[in-house]
Protein backbone atom coordinates (compact mmCIF):
# COMPACT_ATOMS: atom_id res chain seq x y z
CA UNK A 1 0.00 0.00 0.00
CA UNK A 2 1.30 3.24 -0.73
CA UNK A 3 1.26 6.14 1.97
CA UNK A 4 1.63 9.70 1.05
CA UNK A 5 4.35 12.03 2.17
CA UNK A 6 3.97 13.55 5.41
CA UNK A 7 5.13 15.82 8.41
CA UNK A 8 5.73 15.02 12.31
CA UNK A 9 6.78 17.07 15.14
CA UNK A 10 7.07 15.47 18.15
CA UNK A 11 10.52 14.21 20.87
CA UNK A 12 13.12 11.91 19.60
CA UNK A 13 15.71 9.77 21.23
CA UNK A 14 18.67 8.07 18.94
CA UNK A 15 18.55 4.34 20.63
CA UNK A 16 19.54 0.37 19.10
CA UNK A 17 17.99 -2.69 19.75
CA UNK A 18 21.59 -4.05 20.71
CA UNK A 19 21.62 -5.24 24.40
CA UNK A 20 18.05 -4.02 24.96
CA UNK A 21 18.50 -0.67 24.79
CA UNK A 22 15.81 0.68 22.87
CA UNK A 23 13.09 -1.83 25.51
CA UNK A 24 15.15 1.25 28.12
CA UNK A 25 14.88 4.43 25.52
CA UNK A 26 11.34 3.98 24.21
CA UNK A 27 9.08 3.63 27.26
CA UNK A 28 11.54 6.38 28.60
CA UNK A 29 10.51 8.96 25.59
CA UNK A 30 6.16 7.24 25.69
CA UNK A 31 6.69 8.59 29.66
CA UNK A 32 8.46 12.05 28.56
CA UNK A 33 6.30 12.25 25.77
CA UNK A 34 2.82 11.36 28.54
CA UNK A 35 4.04 13.48 31.77
CA UNK A 36 4.83 16.87 29.83
CA UNK A 37 2.02 16.36 28.01
CA UNK A 38 3.85 17.01 24.54
CA UNK A 39 0.63 16.39 22.44
CA UNK A 40 -0.25 19.30 23.91
CA UNK A 41 2.27 21.72 22.57
CA UNK A 42 2.64 20.22 18.85
CA UNK A 43 1.39 22.75 16.59
CA UNK A 44 -0.52 22.30 13.54
CA UNK A 45 -2.02 18.73 13.87
CA UNK A 46 -3.92 17.02 11.71
CA UNK A 47 -5.38 14.74 14.35
CA UNK A 48 -4.83 13.45 17.58
CA UNK A 49 -3.47 10.23 16.66
CA UNK A 50 0.36 9.54 18.25
CA UNK A 51 2.44 8.33 15.43
CA UNK A 52 5.57 6.37 16.61
CA UNK A 53 8.39 6.57 14.15
CA UNK A 54 11.67 4.45 13.60
CA UNK A 55 13.82 6.33 10.89
CA UNK A 56 17.15 7.26 9.90
CA UNK A 57 18.39 3.69 10.41
CA UNK A 58 21.84 3.26 9.89
CA UNK A 59 21.58 0.26 8.41
CA UNK A 60 19.03 -2.23 9.61
CA UNK A 61 17.32 -2.84 12.68
CA UNK A 62 20.14 -4.77 14.54
CA UNK A 63 22.30 -0.96 14.08
CA UNK A 64 20.86 2.57 15.45
CA UNK A 65 18.28 4.33 14.52
CA UNK A 66 16.06 7.13 15.84
CA UNK A 67 12.54 7.09 17.17
CA UNK A 68 10.25 10.03 17.46
CA UNK A 69 6.52 10.04 19.23
CA UNK A 70 4.60 13.31 18.11
CA UNK A 71 1.81 13.74 15.63
CA UNK A 72 1.21 14.59 12.21
CA UNK A 73 1.04 18.29 11.09
CA UNK A 74 0.46 20.32 8.68
CA UNK A 75 3.84 22.30 8.31
CA UNK A 76 7.09 22.11 10.05
CA UNK A 77 7.08 25.93 9.81
CA UNK A 78 7.19 26.10 13.72
CA UNK A 79 8.71 23.44 15.69
CA UNK A 80 8.79 23.96 19.63
CA UNK A 81 12.15 23.62 21.15
CA UNK A 82 13.29 20.56 22.80
CA UNK A 83 11.07 18.99 19.79
CA UNK A 84 12.40 17.49 16.07
CA UNK A 85 10.18 17.93 12.98
CA UNK A 86 10.83 15.18 10.01
CA UNK A 87 9.08 14.53 6.49
CA UNK A 88 7.95 10.68 5.79
CA UNK A 89 8.50 10.55 1.95
CA UNK A 90 5.96 8.87 0.15
CA UNK A 91 6.69 4.59 0.36
CA UNK A 92 5.15 1.84 -0.34
CA UNK A 93 4.39 0.04 2.75
CA UNK A 94 3.35 -3.20 4.57
CA UNK A 95 0.51 -2.68 7.13
CA UNK A 96 0.67 -4.99 10.64
CA UNK A 97 -1.90 -4.91 13.31
CA UNK A 98 -0.71 -5.15 17.02
CA UNK A 99 -3.44 -6.36 18.63
CA UNK A 100 -3.95 -7.45 22.59
CA UNK A 101 -2.48 -5.94 25.79
CA UNK A 102 -0.28 -2.60 24.98
CA UNK A 103 1.30 -3.01 28.83
CA UNK A 104 1.63 -6.79 28.53
CA UNK A 105 3.55 -5.64 25.06
CA UNK A 106 1.42 -6.55 22.44
CA UNK A 107 3.31 -4.05 20.20
CA UNK A 108 6.63 -5.36 20.68
CA UNK A 109 5.32 -9.22 20.22
CA UNK A 110 4.02 -7.95 16.94
CA UNK A 111 7.57 -6.10 16.04
CA UNK A 112 9.03 -10.06 17.24
CA UNK A 113 7.25 -10.82 14.33
CA UNK A 114 8.36 -8.50 11.48
CA UNK A 115 12.22 -9.04 12.89
CA UNK A 116 12.17 -12.63 11.97
CA UNK A 117 9.80 -12.12 9.08
CA UNK A 118 11.47 -12.49 5.41
CA UNK A 119 9.84 -9.49 4.53
CA UNK A 120 12.31 -7.29 1.94
CA UNK A 121 12.14 -3.94 4.34
CA UNK A 122 13.45 -0.74 2.92
CA UNK A 123 14.53 0.77 6.30
CA UNK A 124 13.56 4.30 5.53
CA UNK A 125 10.87 4.97 8.14
CA UNK A 126 8.43 2.83 9.81
CA UNK A 127 6.10 3.95 11.96
CA UNK A 128 2.91 3.02 14.62
CA UNK A 129 -0.57 4.39 14.71
CA UNK A 130 -1.86 4.93 18.08
CA UNK A 131 -5.53 5.73 17.40
CA UNK A 132 -9.05 5.11 18.63
CA UNK A 133 -8.52 1.90 18.90
CA UNK A 134 -5.30 2.23 20.72
CA UNK A 135 -7.24 3.66 24.01
CA UNK A 136 -8.53 0.61 25.64
CA UNK A 137 -5.02 -0.23 26.74
CA UNK A 138 -5.65 -3.99 27.56
CA UNK A 139 -7.50 -4.72 24.54
CA UNK A 140 -5.94 -2.37 21.70
CA UNK A 141 -5.10 -2.15 18.32
CA UNK A 142 -2.04 -0.57 16.84
CA UNK A 143 -1.43 -0.48 13.34
CA UNK A 144 2.08 -0.78 12.38
CA UNK A 145 3.49 0.40 8.80
CA UNK A 146 6.73 -1.12 7.98
CA UNK A 147 8.44 0.58 4.80
CA UNK A 148 9.19 -2.27 1.68
CA UNK A 149 11.37 -2.00 -0.80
Amino acid sequence: MEIKKFNVIGISIRTTNENGQSVKDIPALWNQFLTEEIITKIPNKTSNEIYCIYTDYKKDHTAPYTTILGCAVENLESIPEGMIGKTIENSNYEKFIAKGNLTEGAVYNEWVKIWNSDLKRAFTSDFEVYGEKAQYLKNAEVDIFIAIQ
